[in-house]
């Protein structure tokens, strides 16, 4: 199994960062996907991260270099991980919205369902708060490319809200983030293990 690692967004995309302007999401979520590939390889994973620049890379081309990965060793030997962190508003004020969450297309396959059902359940053994938008739904469907324009299983995970306070020092918490990325690896190796 390939597991790829999107980490979204760039440098110079605007917006995407916290009120004050410290949290910058595009380097978060680089060194977050940095810290995931390691954690899987050394579980013994083939995986790796398909935005390696800083700047932006749309989302076109994001979907293209996951299918061509898909093509070459077909598209249930894929999965694609696409890290985020999350906004409760695009005012660029603090707001009150807290916890995980996992994303997936409105047109998802069941591997994408049963990606992002590991993902959450594997978040929240670790003790991290999860948003579901049903008691027992570990996903949110919805319209995002990444998910819906690739062939593989497809899970966008939303990482906190850079937008609360409480949620930005969770998120440079050395300790914190180390469990983040146990949580994705091992829901990861969940669903692997249950193919």
């Amino acid at each position: 199994m390939i597991i790829l690692i999107d980490n979204g967004h760039g440098q110079d995309t605007k917006g995407k960062c916290s009120p004050d302007g410290k949290h910058r999401e595009y380097l978060w979520a680089r060194q977050f996907a940095d810290r995931l590939e390691k954690v899987l390889k050394a579980r013994g994973f083939n995986a790796q991260r398909i935005v390696t620049e800083d700047r932006d890379i749309s989302l076109k081309e994001r979907c293209r270099r996951v299918n061509v990965v898909c093509k070459e060793f077909g598209t249930k030997n894929v999965l694609l991980v696409s890290i985020h962190n999350n906004a409760a508003g695009s005012d660029g004020k603090w707001h009150d919205a807290r916890g995980w969450s996992a994303h997936i297309s409105l047109n998802a396959s069941t591997r994408s369902k049963n990606l992002a059902t590991f993902l959450s359940d594997a978040v929240e053994a670790r003790g991290i708060k999860v948003r579901r938008p049903l008691p027992k739904q570990g996903y949110w469907p919805q319209n995002l490319a990444i998910c819906r324009d690739t062939n593989c299983a497809a899970v966008l995970t939303e990482n906190l809200f850079q937008d609360n306070r409480e949620d930005i020092a969770l998120l440079y918490d050395e300790a914190f983030v180390a469990t983040l990325a146990d949580a994705h690896a091992d829901g990861i190796t969940q669903f692997i293990k249950a193919l």
